[in-house]
């Protein structure tokens, strides 16, 4: 493909995006999203097809639920078989599959009452910029890095079907404080040096930060822990990202070969591949940046994990004051105050088919992962 016919393409791509953004309803969202979501699934259909059928027992049916019995677990991505149900499960959201970067800790939620899974939450190294977590904080001058590197981001957290429609995605929320996966991260990162700047950091996490899937989020707004506040909305994203191109980046990267780019992963590409080589194609095609701009801003939210973050962050503390929230309190909090009023408020979730896991995962068409 020429230059000019790739013009042609990506105007016409981004045409339909302009006639579907004027709707602002999750819907809307998720056709946007679609096309991104079968581009990953198509890449690993390979792999699905081969492990599936050895992990489907983990998806529950609505007979297998009893709302008194449900006794959730955090379990620890450690094992080929938890990372293996971690990707599973990830697959069937409405958004991207992605592997996450930097330093990551990753958890599987099972209900230990039938071995069934409730959902996954997926941490990751944070954004050194993040205007809407930046504008909060005053830090002190040169120590920028080490303060956002004692966060993480959360890139995954979600709950899977039916669990899901019992609020289990409140549960993750809630999961992501616990002082189980602050005491895991500083384990498993003490006494560390970057990479790149050669520091030995802080194995602290104070605080975490993630964006909703599309537009507000109906799982951190009021999300609380008793009388304390968990999540804080803290604006919105700018809307500028790559994911409304999925269909189109094939043929972005096959551009950039023809122009003699080496398109080959490895350390230092950064996990904004697609949008370093798009923003790349665009440069070369003599398009504006701009149109990398897809107009869908997400909620931003904060979630302490200590009493004193802004002290923190702003130097003004040296020692972090860090929640008491054992796992164990959280998911008892979340079955009384949630779980329990759903499961005998709504219907519908009695007569789920797990065997809806496989028609959301598997396409007739597939390309090696």
């Amino acid at each position: 493909m020429n230059a000019d016919e790739l013009r042609q393409v990506i105007f016409a791509e981004l045409k339909q995006l302009d006639q579907l953004v004027q709707d602002r309803s999750a819907k809307t969202y998720r056709s946007l999203h679609r096309p991104a979501v079968e581009f990953q699934l198509k890449k690993g259909q390979e792999w699905l097809r081969r492990k599936f059928s050895h992990y489907a027992q983990y998806f529950a049916n609505g007979e297998d639920i009893d709302p008194d019995r449900i006794s959730p677990v955090l379990i620890e991505v450690s094992e080929t078989w938890h990372g293996d149900l971690f990707r599973i499960a990830r697959y069937t959201w409405s958004l991207p599959y992605t592997r996450g970067y930097g330093r990551r800790l990753r958890y599987l939620i099972v209900d230990s009452s039938n071995n069934k899974l409730i959902g996954i939450l997926g941490l990751q190294s944070p954004p050194l910029d993040f205007p809407a977590r930046d504008k909060l904080f005053k830090y002190p001058s040169g120590r920028k890095i080490e303060l956002v590197n004692q966060t993480m981001d959360i890139y995954t957290l979600g709950s899977v079907p039916p669990y899901s429609r019992l609020l289990g995605g409140k549960l993750v929320a809630l999961a992501a404080t616990s002082d189980e996966i602050r005491e895991a991260y500083s384990r498993k990162y003490k006494d560390r040096v970057t990479i790149l700047k050669h520091q030995q950091l802080p194995s602290n996490i104070v605080a975490l930060t993630t964006t909703s899937a599309f537009g507000r989020s109906s799982i951190y707004n009021r999300l609380k822990y008793h009388e304390e506040g968990v999540a804080e909305s803290i604006g919105y994203t700018v809307g500028y990202g790559s994911f409304h191109i999925a269909n189109i980046y094939p043929y972005i990267c096959e551009y950039l070969r023809e122009q003699g780019y080496d398109l080959r992963g490895g350390y230092g590409v950064g996990p904004r591949i697609v949008w370093q080589r798009s923003t790349t194609a665009f440069r070369l095609l003599g398009l504006p940046r701009d149109l990398l701009r897809h107009g869908i801003q997400r909620e931003a939210f904060l979630f302490p994990l200590i009493s004193n973050l802004n002290e923190y962050m702003t130097g003004e503390a040296k020692e972090p004051l860090f929640y008491n929230r054992p796992f164990a309190s959280l998911a008892n909090w979340w079955k009384s105050r949630w779980l329990l009023p759903r499961a005998d408020r709504v219907d519908g979730w009695h007569q789920w088919n797990a065997e809806e896991i496989g028609r959301t995962i598997f396409l007739e068409n597939s390309i090696n992962d």
